[in-house]
């Protein structure tokens, strides 16, 4: 599989997936964390890639998503933003719209939408 078929697939096949630095119980910088904070704050499941363990895909996704950094986080197929955008969405309420909006999107098909429990 083509780093770039693999980048597709965990978009494709988590309701949210989180390209970050390190873990969401241990993140490995601070926009990472602030993305991570955000999302734990929605109150749902997400998926996360430690694209410091995968340097194919650090290099490639952005070129793929057209995001020249990290983090990215992705919900329903669709690029929401790095540490600073995810943050402010959160403040304004929008981020949990969004992030829900997925997961039942997700549980109404064939996407996972509790791929991976983070309770950092």
């Amino acid at each position: 599989m083509s780093v770039m078929n693999e980048i597709e697939e965990y978009i494709n096949s988590n309701a949210v997936v989180l390209f970050m630095k390190g873990t969401p119980e241990h993140p490995r910088c601070g926009f990472s964390a602030i993305a991570v904070k955000a999302l734990t704050a929605c109150g749902e499941n997400f998926s996360s890639v430690d694209i410091l363990a995968k340097p194919e895909i650090r290099a490639a996704l952005p070129i793929y998503g057209d995001w020249p950094s990290f983090p990215q986080v992705w919900a329903n197929g669709e690029l929401i933003g790095g540490g600073d955008i995810v943050s402010e969405l959160n403040q304004n309420g929008e981020l949990k719209r969004i992030i829900s909006a997925a997961v039942k999107n997700a549980k109404s098909s064939k996407v996972k939408a509790d791929a991976m429990p983070t309770k950092p």
